[in-house]
């Protein structure tokens, strides 16, 4: 029998009516404009409103428009080569028609969101703030940084009750055993998607860039999955250290000592 050693629930401790980020709520105080790093993702602030988030566990904003036939691949590559950024990128889209506003303000949001909840993780390293002007109010919806950690402590709490390990989220995925699968609850066909890019390679957040989906939504479906008895986290893969034979001695090449050597010899076989 698997024994699931259960971690503390996330917001149900003496920290859980503090800031997520301290760094984040000053400068939302001080109305700030800059770039925000942290270890698992970017905040871009203007006034001290988010207008932009971008982490390596979830999908782009220009996955999100480009994965469902929302706007040609190649619409955005032409965008993105004559701006700086995608939040450029996207206002130059808009401007030109090629994105419909509404269309384009919720891809936005659902980006912004799913990928703050990555930026906002705990982390083992300080932020970095870079103040720059150039990141602006556009016409682009932005969030308060208190609506932005208010959402994303939500989600901790909802990922938590689904299935309280979190170690799916970031290993690589398998099946489970086709006999425990067998007995299992029934799968949507949401989480079918989900099941058929499982290969023992890809994580929740490459089956959601696949997918074109939202990365804590695939988070979801993973835990359920895990929770039902369909997937699991592949166990990490253990170095095998060979022991080796003691290097050979370096062969004597001073004169002197392989004079000595031979007297020493000499000297033993008397």
């Amino acid at each position: 029998m698997t024994v699931v050693q259960i971690p503390p629930l996330p917001v149900r401790d003496k920290s859980a009516g503090r800031a997520l980020s301290p760094m984040l709520t000053r400068l939302a105080e001080e109305r700030a404009t800059g770039v925000l790093v942290r270890e698992h993702g970017t905040l871009y602030l203007a006034e001290g409103r988010v207008v932009h988030a971008e982490s390596p566990f979830a999908p782009g904003l220009d996955v999100l428009l480009t994965a469902h036939g929302t706007l040609a691949a190649t619409a955005w590559q032409r965008a993105a080569t004559e701006t700086s950024g995608p939040l450029q990128a996207a206002e130059l889209l808009l401007d030109a028609g090629l994105l419909p506003a509404g269309a384009l303000e919720l891809c936005h949001l659902d980006a912004l969101y799913d990928a703050g909840y990555f930026a906002l993780a705990p982390s083992s390293a300080p932020g970095r703030f870079r103040y720059d002007r150039a990141h602006r109010l556009g016409p682009l919806p932005s969030v308060p940084v208190v609506a932005l950690e208010r959402e994303t402590l939500r989600r901790r709490l909802l990922l938590h009750r689904l299935w309280p390990d979190p170690a799916a989220d970031t290993a690589p995925l398998i099946r489970a055993d086709p006999a425990a699968a067998r007995t299992a609850a029934p799968v949507t066909p949401r989480q079918r998607a989900v099941l058929d890019r499982v290969d023992g390679v890809r994580t929740a957040a490459g089956i959601a860039r696949n997918l074109g989906r939202q990365a804590f939504h695939t988070l979801v479906d993973v835990r359920r999955l895990v929770a039902a008895g369909h997937l699991a986290p592949a166990a990490p893969v253990t170095p095998v250290v060979t022991a080796l034979a003691p290097p050979l001695p370096p062969p004597v090449t001073d004169p002197d000592i392989a004079l000595l050597k031979r007297l020493r010899d000499a000297l033993e076989a008397l």
